[in-house]
């Protein structure tokens, strides 16, 4: 029996074949799935995961397709597009399933006057990614606000629906154990916020989207290429050997990755159809039609070894790469 069938089988009808991945992602970029299924619930999910598990087949688990960028021959395994999206709000707690925007959450905080998401106002993207990658800005990140994580964990092509504590999770700067374990799937969240002024709470979340618009690529990326840079010491030294008013740029014990970029003189440098984004550095775009996943995979590489070599700087790909 073909692998379609019994995918069909144990999981729905809704199993498709060869679906091309580009639409479900914000760099527009990549080839087909081999097989995909849409999740509406936590139960298709645990339902896919396990067929995909028995049948021996990898996964990719895609939320709302930024921060990945995927290959131009696709990904050769089960794609679950993740659209478990109930959101619940108890006293100053938000319950969120996976497939939830993060918008959603940011929007319920607001209504009920809760502060803690105003950095996240504006951010494409699901609520299980963010919590996957730590998803983050101007200082803030979602870890701060979680108390739990409802997850799935694979073992033995079987799987288990768990609770994980904040410390289980592993947090880190964009980091969580879920980026580390493809054998743990985010399912949900719970996020505790506090009580705020509503009037407050609605200005700064239009002054992140302000501040985060102002720069924002024209064109179709997967969000910012690279990590930000710790500020070691060794790290304030070289900013001030490139240009001293760069120390002003240090937030939060971090610096852009972006600086060094454009220090560097990458801004606007092409490869293919990529290129790094005049308006920002550290965003490699899709800068026409004829642009290929590989043109951006060459080019994050490339400015990977123009920043080491010109400034001894090591840059982190905050971007995945799905199939390569």
């Amino acid at each position: 029996m073909e692998i379609i069938q019994k995918l069909t089988e144990k999981i729905s009808a809704g199993v498709q074949e060869n679906v091309t991945l580009a639409p479900y992602t914000t760099y527009k970029l990549g080839g087909p799935a081999r097989y995909f299924f849409i999740a509406k619930n936590n139960e298709e999910v645990k339902k896919a995961v396990t067929a995909a598990a028995e049948l021996n087949l990898p996964i990719f688990i895609l939320g709302g397709g930024s921060n990945i960028l995927v290959s131009d021959n696709g990904f050769n395994g089960l794609v679950i597009k993740m659209e478990n999206r109930e959101v619940m709000i108890e006293k100053n707690k938000i319950k969120a399933e996976a497939g939830a925007l993060l918008g959603q959450a940011v929007s319920l905080a607001l209504k009920n006057s809760l502060t803690g998401l105003e950095w996240a106002a504006g951010i494409p993207g699901t609520v299980g990614g963010a919590v996957r990658g730590n998803a983050g800005a101007f200082g803030q990140s979602i870890s701060d606000d979680i108390v739990s994580v409802n997850a799935l964990k694979i073992l033995n092509a079987q799987t288990e629906e768990t609770a994980m504590t904040k410390d289980e999770c592993q947090f880190a700067y964009r980091e969580s154990i879920f980026k580390r374990d493809d054998n743990l799937i985010v399912l949900g969240v719970e996020l505790e916020l506090q009580a705020g002024d509503k009037e407050g709470i609605k200005r700064q979340m239009a002054d992140c989207v302000q501040r985060r618009t102002c720069n924002y690529p024209k064109f179709p990326s997967a969000g910012c290429s690279f990590k930000n840079i710790f500020v070691t010491d060794e790290i304030r030294e070289k900013i001030k050997q490139i240009d001293p008013s760069g120390e002003a740029k240090i937030k939060g014990g971090k610096i852009g990755a972006g600086w060094f970029i454009d220090q560097a003189g990458l801004k606007g440098y092409k490869i293919g159809g990529a290129k790094v984004s005049d308006e920002h550095a550290n965003f490699v775009v899709k800068a026409n039609e004829d642009a290929r996943a590989e043109h951006a995979l060459m080019l994050i590489s490339y400015v990977k070894q123009q920043v080491r070599d010109k400034f001894g700087v090591q840059l982190q790909e905050e971007v995945q790469y799905v199939g390569f």
